[in-house]
């Protein structure tokens, strides 16, 4: 398993930027002892600013289900006769090319039928770390987990942007408060390998064409 690194510190991780109202100074209230933004008299409990931890709450349930069904038919038929042709009377030409001169028939017949059936449910908690308080007070949250069961290594991964009232007062929050939330659950080990085609058949699949 890997180590606990701070995941500023990572190659791949990026400051974020969102649009913010100006940013204005909270009242001068010298002789209070309420602090604004308070939910307690005395100390305000839950994570507000970088180093802070928050439990991330995700719990998916998605349900999908598409039925599509298309049929179409068509029948057209044609006769067309030469009552004259350069003088010839029409009874003549039928007695050579006969009844009708020229006679056409077509016919179509199509049908389609379509249907997707998703089911989705993901459940885990894990908590994850503020790295970032953007100018109009929300949170840049990131949380990682890993667990390593026998030669199996399963990664859960979360990050998203919270509100500072979204967080309850036990410190948790859930996925569907979370502004760009990335949800990633997957790992590494035998089983997945076991799971995964080889490397020839990727490549035949990706090259073949039929």
């Amino acid at each position: 398993m890997t180590s606990i690194t701070d995941p500023t510190r990572a190659n791949s991780y990026r400051p974020v930027t969102m649009p913010m109202p100006p940013l204005q100074a909270p009242p001068d209230e010298a002789a209070s002892l309420w602090r604004s933004g308070s939910k307690a008299f005395f100390k305000d409990q839950r994570a507000s600013q970088v180093g802070d931890l928050v439990t991330i709450i995700v719990d998916i349930t998605d349900n999908a289900a598409f039925n599509n069904g298309t049929t179409a038919d068509r029948t057209a038929d044609e006769n067309f006769g030469i009552p004259n042709l350069f003088g010839i009377k029409g009874k003549i030409i039928s007695a050579v090319t006969g009844a009708n001169s020229l006679s056409t028939a077509s016919s179509s017949d199509s049908g389609a039928t379509g249907k997707i059936t998703r089911n989705e449910t993901v459940t885990l908690r894990l908590a994850g770390t503020i790295t970032q308080v953007l100018p109009n007070g929300n949170f840049v949250v990131m949380g990682k987990q890993e667990v390593r069961v026998n030669s199996e290594l399963r990664e859960l991964g979360v990050s998203g942007i919270v509100r500072p009232q979204d967080i309850t007062a036990d410190n948790t929050v859930t996925h569907d408060r979370m502004a760009e939330a990335r949800i990633s659950y997957g790992g590494r080990g035998t089983l997945t390998q076991l799971q995964t085609p080889r490397y020839g058949q990727q490549v035949m699949d990706a090259i073949l064409p039929f």
